[in-house]
């Protein structure tokens, strides 16, 4: 993929969203740990990582509103502060014990990721329609440098000197707060800021607008499922009595094959089209569930987890692609591109807590056999709603 025409800007987002996915990385891998180790009952050891979840989710749309009414580097700054804060109180947290600010932690933590999310949207402001995808696609890459630096920093700074374990990990979100800070006073901006007379974009407010659905809906529902499937597959392989570092490995595979891709989709976006993107991503999400629903070993389950990761970053990649194209020279744009995220939000939060769930009602293989059939209602849909756009456009034409 060729980036010699994107400005310099893309590549200082670039640099802040790897802060922002190793930040996340680094959540998922130590959350379950310390909460079982500082949670008054194992049952609540996920909680603090459900509250950054929750958080997140609360959080999205008003961020999407702030920076529409104040700008995009006031809203990032605000974010690199709630880092700051998710560093100070985590450290204090394991410092002393306290299950309590680990929660308050977490909280703080998805409140800066549900503004440093908007990094990708940020990118394509002021680009022509040619270059939005590219630009996207870079700035989802940066999950490629977390997967590696992520884990890599939990485990160095796991256990150093007199401090308690993993207090060092939460102190290097400060770093990664200042590094963000940076970044994003560095970074050009192309101001979208608006007026704040309404709460719900206009497209929503008035009359809702079906050609802003389809990007959102396959976005939020990859999300959705991506999420889903690779809790439950990490709970199945520990069923079927899998070594914790294979399951590590495959998870590492997944998570690589999510983010490695956006190096050349931008360019596969230029060549084949967004409409065809989106449908490439959508058959991949639906042959991983069925890879999961047809065959049950390890291999079976490292391909799936793979396939899924690439089917999750075409989605992903090309519905926020053909969103911006879509919201172009659109002046409620920044609020919509809010209730993308928080509908992305959702979908992920619920793709979070069903795993356990549908494992214990309808096991893996009844999962992937709706999650399959769910793909494919979800193509159809697609390809009608493209078809609908399409005709439209010739009447006006």
């Amino acid at each position: 993929m060729s980036f010699n025409r994107l400005p310099v800007k893309t590549y200082l987002y670039f640099i802040a969203q790897s802060a922002n996915l190793t930040a996340a990385v680094m959540s998922v891998t130590m959350a379950a740990v310390i909460g079982a180790q500082l949670a008054p009952s194992p049952a609540w050891s996920t909680l603090p990582y459900g509250m950054q979840f929750f958080s997140l989710m609360l959080a999205t749309y008003p961020a999407s509103k702030f920076m529409s009414v104040y700008g995009r580097r006031a809203g990032f700054h605000l974010g690199s502060l709630a880092l700051a804060v998710s560093g100070i109180t985590g450290f204090y947290a394991l410092q002393t014990g306290s299950f309590y600010w680990l929660m308050v932690a977490h909280a703080a933590l998805g409140g800066y990721i549900a503004f440093a999310n908007f990094n990708r949207f940020a990118a394509t402001d002021g680009l022509s329609a040619a270059l939005k995808a590219k630009a996207i696609s870079l700035v989802v890459a940066g999950g490629v440098v977390a997967a590696f630096i992520g884990p890599w920093v939990a485990t160095s700074l796991r256990s150093v000197g007199d401090f308690s374990d993993f207090a060092l990990c939460y102190g290097f979100f400060v770093l990664l707060a200042v590094i963000s800070a940076t970044i994003n006073q560095m970074t050009p901006i192309a101001e979208m800021k608006h007026s704040a007379n309404s709460a719900i974009p206009a497209p929503l407010r008035n009359s809702f607008d079906w050609d802003l659905a389809p990007p959102i809906i396959v976005a939020a529902m990859g999300y959705g499922l991506m999420n889903l499937l690779m809790i439950q597959a990490s709970l199945q392989m520990a069923a079927m009595h899998t070594h914790f570092q294979v399951i590590g490995v495959a998870v590492q595979w997944h998570v690589f094959a999510m983010f490695a891709p956006s190096f050349i989709t931008g360019y596969l976006i230029a060549r084949m089209g967004v409409n065809r993107m989106v449908l490439l991503g959508l058959v991949l999400l639906a042959t991983s569930a069925m890879i999961n629903f047809l065959y049950l070993s390890q291999a079976s389950i490292l391909i799936a987890l793979v396939v899924l990761g690439v089917g999750w970053n075409f989605t992903y990649v090309a519905g926020g692609a053909m969103l911006a194209l879509r919201l172009e020279g659109n002046r409620e744009a920044i609020k919509v591109q809010g209730v993308n995220d928080l509908v992305i939000a959702v979908m992920a939060t619920a793709g979070a807590f069903l795993p356990g769930l549908l494992l214990a009602m309808v096991g893996w293989s009844g999962t992937n056999a709706g999650m399959a059939m769910l793909m494919l209602a979800l193509i159809a849909y697609f390809v009608t709603a493209i078809r609908r756009t399409a005709a439209k456009k010739q009447v006006v034409r």
